[in-house]
């Protein structure tokens, strides 16, 4: 043993390109009793609220059941806080009339009222995201990742006369910037594994493409010089991940050669065409820039607030936010129950892949917060309270896991992000409308 270590921010280095490494022993300088190990901070939004009879579980505590729309959890029930009675007042119409789409994603992690206007003079709130990528995004490569699997305006009226950019973001870096998501997986991966061009013409990128090669290929020579230094926990935690990494390279080049044209316009090169890869390569994208620590905070957008998407491959032609006005017809339910099911059975994938995934002392999720839920409840009738909340992860052993906690009605939703924000480490006695912390929830 030496007192010699691979420095955190170590790359693989090749043509044009830097691939950045998990955490892996030889990290931990020799005789140091612990890594540390960073807590990270993840959102994940669907859109239209939730049919929330299949959300909510009767019992309260630790011996509440799986319902429906969380079956797809099971494996990771120990690992997850389902949390009932909290509020965004901020998505209420307050006077303001129609909108509750737009005002449902705009205050979802903010908490705040947004200005009514389809103009540039748009305004909400700072996220919770963002508050903590201000305070710990500079120790990482990226400050926050946004992500979306679905295109939206940022401009023009959206619902009844408010901004696209209130339906399309729910990331705010200010009270007027919005932090647009990126659906493009090609787009994230050469974000954190290489640039390109960003002002080439699309035949001069189909050119590159064509003769592409692999990012590992380019860092090949490196990536042997490291192995042949490593211990075999090592050298098995680097054959893992990038052995994962160029199966995302192929996955994103298969999706590319596969998209469907619509009829008036190019499908943007990269973006599958079906919802399940789509979104589980972003999913896949986002656990890798955890791995690398190539930033701590993430925000996922399944589908824009107001989404019309059909999902045909679970039998449900119809557009999802047309059903979700149901009015009670039991079809029309059933429908919306299965779009519900099918996001989380994605989510779910992602939950795995955080906790098959070794993290200093323990798994990727152990050290994470990742929230997932919608800012309605019912979306028949544009509901802001009793939202479906839920965490997973322990936070670094930060919660007690594993239970149903019950609030008291309209306790403010941003008293779970100051909570969380505490346990990156980010002071914040207030954000939007938070009237203090969550301290039932901390061990």
């Amino acid at each position: 043993m030496t007192r010699k270590h691979l420095s955190r921010r170590f790359f693989l280095r090749g043509a044009g390109c830097a691939v950045a490494l998990p955490l892996l022993d030889s990290m931990v300088p020799a005789f140091a009793k612990t890594a540390t190990t960073p807590t990270r901070m993840a959102f994940v939004y669907v859109p239209n609220g939730i049919i929330m009879k299949d959300w909510t579980p009767v019992a309260r505590g630790p011996q509440f059941d799986l319902t429906r729309t969380l079956e797809p959890l099971a494996a990771y029930k120990e690992q997850m806080v389902l949390m009932t009675g909290l509020t965004q007042n901020g998505g209420r119409a307050l006077g303001d009339g129609p909108g509750d789409h737009a005002r449902a994603a705009s205050s979802y992690l903010t908490g705040v009222h947004p200005r009514k206007t389809a103009g540039a003079d748009i305004q909400c709130g700072v996220s919770v995201d963002q508050v903590a990528a201000q305070a710990v995004g500079g120790k990482t490569r990226f400050a926050s990742l946004e992500f979306g699997c679905e295109d939206g305006r940022l401009v023009g009226n959206c619902d009844s006369g408010y901004s696209c950019a209130y339906s399309n973001s729910i990331s705010w870096r200010g009270e007027a910037t919005p932090m647009p998501p990126e659906i493009n997986p090609r787009v994230v991966f050469e974000r954190l594994f290489g640039g390109t061009d960003q002002g080439e013409s699309p035949a001069a990128r189909a050119s590159r493409e064509r003769s592409r090669r692999s990012i590992l290929d380019l860092v090949s020579e490196d990536a042997k010089s490291l192995q042949s230094n490593l211990g075999p926990t090592d050298n098995r935690k680097l054959d893992e991940y990038l052995t994962g990494i160029r199966e995302i390279e192929k996955r994103i080049q298969m999706s590319g050669q596969q998209k469907t044209p619509a009829p008036t316009m190019e499908m943007p090169d990269g973006i599958p065409a079906d919802f399940v890869e789509h979104s589980r390569l972003m999913f896949e994208l986002m656990a890798l820039a955890f791995q690398t620590d190539q930033t701590r905070i993430q925000t996922f957008m399944l589908g824009r607030e107001g989404s019309n998407r059909t999902y045909r491959e679970i039998g449900v032609p119809d557009p999802h936010h047309g059903i979700s006005h149901h009015k009670n017809d039991e079809v029309l339910v059933e429908k919306l129950a299965k779009i519900n099911r099918h996001h989380m059975d994605q989510f779910a994938v992602f939950i795995d892949r955080l906790a098959k995934t070794q993290d200093g002392d323990g798994t990727l999720l152990d050290h994470s917060m990742i929230v997932y839920g919608s800012g309605l409840s019912d979306g028949n009738r544009h509901l802001h309270h009793d939202l479906p909340v839920l965490m997973v992860g322990a936070g670094s052993g930060a919660w007690k896991t594993g239970r149903h906690v019950e609030y008291a009605k309209d306790t403010p939703m941003n008293n779970l992000f100051v909570t969380m924000l505490d346990r990156m480490g980010v002071p914040a006695e207030t954000l939007g409308d938070a009237t203090g912390k969550l301290n039932d929830l901390t061990v």
